[in-house]
């Protein structure tokens, strides 16, 4: 099942799931079925994100044009509240978010388009994302948006004091000092 967000662009997937006396098998990823549903990308790099801790924030990251990526987002084990911010100058909805719990149980995906901030943070111990990238990583286009940045005012639904959160995450530029490529 595709569904289209309130935030155009933002698409959440939930795969088919078949049953037996064994578990279960879901086609998580089909390039002709997804793109016959808007998600026509040509994903190049998949990235695997293993989180030890609850209460780990990874974000807001995002890459700059020409570099400049679509996600695919899901978990493989445990589970996250996802985050994903429009930055679309041109859009009417520049600076709001949609946040949405994915986990191995529910099976759900985020297509996040170009155009994003993503970040993410775990609700269990040893979570697993996994998530498809229509472009390379590129280290001189990686670019950090502070997470509680208090323009966006992002509810994390965790004191401060309870996160694990890198030195980069913990020093990405405010919204207010952001200029979007996009």
């Amino acid at each position: 099942m595709f569904e289209q967000e309130e935030i155009p662009g933002l698409i959440l997937i939930t795969p088919d799931k078949y049953d037996d006396d064994r578990g279960y098998f879901s086609e998580v990823y089909n390039l002709k079925r997804y793109s016959k549903e808007n998600v026509d990308v040509n994903f190049v790099q998949d990235n695997q994100s293993v989180n030890l801790t609850k209460n780990t924030i990874r974000g807001l990251h995002f890459q700059s044009p020409p570099c400049a990526q679509d996600k695919l987002v899901r978990v493989g084990r445990g589970s996250v509240l996802d985050i994903a911010v429009d930055i679309r100058k041109t859009s009417e909805h520049f600076g709001s978010y949609l946040k949405v719990e994915l986990s191995a149980i529910n099976r759900k995906q985020l297509f996040i388009p170009k155009g994003f901030l993503h970040g993410f943070i775990t609700l269990e111990d040893n979570t697993e994302l996994l998530y498809k990238c229509s472009n390379f990583y590129a280290p001189e286009h990686d670019k950090t948006i502070r997470f509680d940045d208090p323009e966006l005012n992002i509810n994390w639904g965790v004191s401060y004091k309870n996160l694990h959160i890198s030195k980069k995450d913990l020093n990405g530029i405010s919204f207010k000092e952001f200029d979007s490529p996009f």
